[in-house]
């Protein structure tokens, strides 16, 4: 899929103060969530329920342990990077970024994580359950827009042991060739939901809307979600995962603490029934009517798939697994 150079353009991008979820303008805040989701595949939160106090610890913590502990081994690999750039190696399929992953569920590594001090921890578990929390929200209001009773999205996760569930906790520092490598490539999203807390003072995030970049813009304490390749299964296509892609820059440190609420590894990934039949009609394109457009499949095969093709498009990704499909055997 030849994805398209052009800078970001500066568009409308979606933002929702979930506080109007609580009052009359309730309505008007749904129907903005559901347009985003089918159409941008990226939406932002404000006054999600996560204390502000909480996400400025997090942020200071993370800061200081890329400065203490990742930064000079970083500085090593962007110097090879450079050098091999410059003799005219092709960089692209490299990612310049220092990152590291925090599991939560099913059974969390956190305290298995070298160089993590007993405060960071701490300040991580508890931002980690703010942020399950909010991503169980963010399903239900999806089960609400789409018709679908409430937990449906949650169960559709759940598998034998739960959902996965973890952090990658990641810098972009600063990069001063932005013209010969990424931030990180050009890629949908995996699994289910996924709640980014990004950088409010340096940009880089953008995705790809009608052929063109735009920025997810940088906004204080905001929340950042967007739909993962799962929920386009799950929702028969009605809400889209969408490529996105981080800039480098010459200035600036960007963090970036991306939660991925994702279905269990033996969960089995199907449309809603109830987005396949009739009464779904009115949202589909002519001729999709009672058809589920995508397969059946284990999540866990999918991400077997996606591993090895991370960077590409994902249709490639749907067809092979209706290709490889076969009967599923369900309790």
């Amino acid at each position: 899929m030849a994805i398209p150079a052009n800078a970001a353009v500066s568009l409308n991008f979606p933002v929702i103060n979930m506080e109007k979820l609580e009052t009359g303008e309730r309505g008007a805040a749904m129907e903005v969530i559901h347009d985003a989701c089918k159409n941008w595949g990226f939406f932002e939160l404000l006054n999600h329920g996560i204390s502000h106090k909480l996400m400025d610890e997090v942020e200071r913590v993370s800061k200081a342990h890329y400065a203490a502990c990742r930064e000079d081994k970083f500085k090593e690999f962007a110097a090879r990077t450079l050098e091999a750039g410059e003799k005219g190696a092709d960089v692209k399929d490299v990612d310049w970024e220092s990152t590291f992953f925090v599991r939560h569920l099913p059974a969390s590594n956190l305290a298995d994580l070298p160089d993590l001090d007993h405060h960071y921890r701490q300040v991580m578990k508890e931002f980690a359950s703010e942020i399950e929390r909010l991503a169980e929200k963010v399903l239900d209001l999806l089960c609400e827009n789409l018709g679908l009773e409430q937990g449906y999205l949650k169960r559709a996760f759940a598998g034998s042991r739960g959902p996965t569930f973890g952090t990658k906790v990641s810098s972009y520092p600063p990069c001063p060739r932005p013209d010969m490598v990424d931030g990180l490539r050009a890629h949908t999203d995996a699994g289910g939901v996924i709640l980014l807390f990004q950088d409010d003072q340096v940009s880089g995030l953008q995705l790809l809307k009608d052929g063109a970049w735009v920025e997810v813009p940088p906004m204080r304490h905001a929340i950042v979600v967007n739909i993962g390749d799962q929920l386009e299964v799950i929702t028969n296509g009605r809400y889209k995962s969408v490529m996105h892609r981080v800039l480098t820059r010459p200035d600036g440190n960007r963090m970036s603490i991306a939660s991925f609420y994702n279905p269990g590894a033996d969960a089995i990934i199907f449309p809603a029934p109830a987005l396949v039949g009739a009464a779904d009609a009115a949202e589909r394109n002519e001729g999709e009517e009672g058809t589920a457009v995508y397969p059946r499949f284990v999540f866990e095969d999918y991400m077997n798939l996606y591993v090895r093709h991370k960077f590409e498009a994902k249709e490639p990704r749907f067809k092979a697994m209706k290709a490889d499909a076969a009967p599923i055997a369900t309790a």
